[in-house]
């Protein structure tokens, strides 16, 4: 990890969603164990507290936190960045980790595509309405976990929800294209506030979300196992862009294996971000 363990983070205010597992769980563990308060977003009670006493566990009882949040529901979105800015005054990180691929297309209590709400529309939301404790913490740091799968995508604005032609992979790199485009451009709005914004691509990590996503197909999954790198590795980034001073001040970047990358080339469109942007803001009324 990029600095040493014993208080590197010592008064910052961290917040990890989908930490109850995977890349999530790995990066609220390192994050406590640099001498981070922080928050363990979950959507499931019970998975969430075993989560809980895993990194307690692990950092010798950290100051660390769960939180609910079912991030298929805005409703819920909204209902815990209000509860958390009663119970917290700062904030100082917001890690976007959760994630989620369907192999047949499912809709959330919203009516949405759930690979869009969850990956991209979730995310946006959650972001946009911890904007102004963010700021007024700032220095201040969000970290979206994107995939390199976005290289695949295409913002398709007449069929944002996969209603017509739904097909896994199109989803996913769709969402996971449109959480680039929305780092950049909130990065551009937000310019000289303090509160710098990068993403990433955590490798091929070994995580569940393939084995859930591909059900009957789950051999292939298992087979990319192989291949994998570990929670461990994958979150390496995510705690990188969340707590090195390397990356003080760098915002609207894209990040591989700790190091600055080029993203597609439909990310850096400007006006496709704009564009989006404003396709977003009413469908998650906001």
């Amino acid at each position: 990890m990029p600095e040493e363990k014993g208080g590197a983070m010592k008064g910052r205010v961290c917040m990890v969603t989908g930490a109850n597992s995977g890349i999530g769980l790995v990066t609220a563990r390192e994050l406590a164990s640099l001498g981070a308060s922080v928050v363990m977003v979950c959507r499931d009670e019970g998975r969430g507290e075993k989560a809980l006493e895993k990194v307690k566990g692990a950092t010798g009882g950290a100051n660390v936190e769960l939180m609910l949040c079912d991030l298929a529901s805005l409703a819920s979105v909204r209902a815990f960045a209000d509860e958390y800015a009663k119970r917290h005054e700062s904030l100082h990180v917001l890690v976007n980790n959760a994630g989620l691929a369907n192999v047949v297309r499912k809709t959330t209590r919203d009516g949405f595509e759930a690979t869009f709400e969850v990956n991209y529309l979730a995310p946006f939301l959650l972001t946009n309405l911890l904007l102004g404790i963010l700021k007024k913490s700032a220095p201040s740091r969000v970290v979206n976990v994107s995939s390199n799968s976005h290289f695949g995508g295409k913002i398709d604005f007449d069929d944002l929800q996969q209603d017509k032609n739904y097909d896994v992979m199109e989803a996913y790199s769709q969402s996971k294209l449109a959480l680039v485009l929305f780092t950049y451009e909130l990065a551009r709005r937000l310019d000289g506030t303090g509160v710098t914004v990068n993403c990433l691509h955590p490798g091929t990590v070994a995580t569940n979300i393939w084995g859930r996503a591909l059900g009957p197909l789950s051999f292939f999954g298992g087979l990319s196992r192989l291949f994998a790198t570990s929670a461990k590795e994958g979150a390496k980034t995510s705690v990188y862009l969340a707590s090195s001073p390397e990356v003080e001040g760098v915002t609207g970047r894209y990040f591989d294996q700790m190091k600055e990358k080029k993203s597609s080339p439909a990310s850096y469109d400007a006006a496709l971000a704009r564009k989006l942007w404003d396709a977003t803001l009413p469908i998650v009324g906001f």
